[in-house]
């Protein structure tokens, strides 16, 4: 049985458009986005890296 929420986060070789198909093929529509800032610490201080983007999917119900 499968989950009816999952979060699908954006990698780091695909677009966000990439990442939605990815969720389509495995069952499930976006309903909520966030996004998370990525730190490394360079020289003792916090570096921003990227920025970490994750979609909140439903089961679609058939």
């Amino acid at each position: 049985m499968s989950k009816k929420t999952i979060w699908f986060e954006v990698q780091e070789h695909e677009t966000m458009e990439d990442c939605l198909n990815r969720m389509k093929k495995e069952g499930y529509m976006a309903v909520s986005r966030k996004e998370e800032p990525l730190f490394e610490e360079i020289n003792g201080e916090p570096v921003p890296v990227r920025q970490i983007i994750k979609f909140k999917g439903n089961k679609i119900e058939k």
